[in-house]
């Protein structure tokens, strides 16, 4: 469903590493808004939701949430350093446009 990059992985991990409070995984979701129609959100948890897809690699867990399972099959997560910043990218097939700073799509 959603796949991961090393770059992405070794970041989340990172990530929960050096988090303040216990983290169970990394909630990957999507809104309306942004400049294309949809937007991703992603952000640490303590616990999945009942509704929740659990996607586990190497020991990192995504939680996807129903609403957002569809728009979100397929894509790929990874984690970028570039001189213009770092950040994570999505590579998602069911984008049918995208707007320039890869945030959002539509």
């Amino acid at each position: 469903m959603i796949n991961l990059t090393d770059s992405a992985l070794h970041a989340v991990r990172d990530a929960i590493h050096d988090a303040d409070q216990p983290v169970s995984g990394l909630r990957i979701m999507v809104e309306t808004g942004g400049c294309a129609g949809y937007q991703y959100k992603m952000g640490l948890v303590s616990d999945a939701e009942p509704d929740d897809t659990v996607v586990e690699r190497e020991g990192v867990r995504v939680f996807v949430d129903n609403k957002s399972h569809e728009l979100l099959a397929g894509t790929t997560i990874d984690f970028v350093v570039a001189l213009e910043g770092s950040g994570f990218t999505f590579e998602n097939p069911n984008a049918t446009s995208s707007c320039s700073c890869g945030k959002s799509f539509g």
